[in-house]
């Protein structure tokens, strides 16, 4: 099939008097690895649960595989592998009877299943475990077994709502290994993320901010796109050396980042030794500052205009 995995065309839901997503318009290009980054509250739970079919849009239409995912959810759930916040595992259950169950609800044929249980508890690095109860499993371990039960069926398409939350950085980039094989096979993957280090990773990322779509390019373009320069400047009290810069002429924004503060300013040549002067009036010790180049969260602050 030629044309974009997934189309999203002017897509609204409403929760009572909250609009969690408004007149959203997107593509999703096949075997790309598509990134949805936002605040909490920004509507990305809402905007993947529709692509998955499980809520439907009050305005709008999402075709997905050439399905249209409300007019025909059931068909589009079998081109399709979500993996929502909370997968449901059962924990009483082993590693390979969890598989066992999400290839028979998916009527997945038994020749076919055990080929495809193999190959994913291999790439998963989970085939030792396969007797081990789910309730047993560390964090990264049952994100990665949810990960094997999304995709037993072969899905075109994989939907991943913040699966790497809270686990530990290992297990992450190990979720990622299987990830970057995942789009080589051909797979369509949408994952929202909290971290902005998963975020670069992206082919590309849609920013979201009060249930719209602020941005939407590659993670190289939406830096371009950041208006200014970006100095770095450490200390050991970064929340001071912030309010001391806040509202600075020539700062155009600023942003903790652990023990930096990063202050993106109008130019950096000229307003460097400036801000070094008025860290020395406050009596503010730091280091040298330094010109450095933004990451997303830099530019997501920036483009929707909030206050770090």
């Amino acid at each position: 099939m030629n044309g974009p995995a997934i189309v999203v065309e002017h897509v609204g839901r409403r929760f009572g008097a909250l609009e969690a997503v408004r007149d959203v318009t997107l593509t999703v290009e096949r075997a790309e690895i598509f990134g949805l980054v936002g605040p909490d509250g920004a509507g990305k739970t809402t905007l993947m649960r529709m692509l998955a079919g499980v809520l439907h849009p009050d305005a709008g239409r999402i075709v997905l595989e050439g399905i249209d995912v409300a007019a025909d959810p059931e068909r589009a759930k079998t081109a399709l592998g979500y993996m929502p916040q909370r997968f449901g595992l059962y924990e009483d259950l082993t590693v390979d009877e969890n598989i066992y169950f999400y290839g028979e609800l998916f009527e997945v044929q038994r020749a076919q299943y055990r080929a495809r249980m193999a190959q994913l508890l291999d790439a998963a690095g989970l085939a030792p475990f396969g007797r081990r109860l789910a309730g047993q499993l560390s964090g990264g371990m049952k994100q990665k077994l949810g990960l094997v039960c999304a995709l037993i069926h072969t899905p075109k398409v994989l939907l991943l709502d913040e699966p790497t939350t809270g686990v530990d950085p290992v297990s992450r980039r190990d979720f990622w290994a299987i990830l970057y094989q995942l789009r080589e096979q051909g797979v369509t993957i949408v994952i929202s993320t909290a971290y902005m280090d998963e975020a670069q990773r992206c082919s590309r990322l849609a920013l979201l901010h009060a249930g719209e779509v602020r941005e939407c390019a590659t993670p190289t373009s939406l830096k371009r796109r950041l208006p200014g320069a970006l100095l770095a400047i450490a200390g050991s009290d970064p929340r001071a050396i912030r309010d001391a810069l806040a509202g600075v002429p020539g700062v155009l924004g600023t942003l903790l980042m652990g023990d930096r503060v990063h202050v993106r300013v109008d130019d950096g040549t000229l307003r460097g030794p400036e801000l070094d002067a008025r860290l020395a009036e406050r009596a503010l010790a730091h280091a040298p500052i330094e010109t450095v180049e933004p990451g997303i969260e830099d530019v997501f602050v920036a483009l929707v205009g909030e206050s770090a």
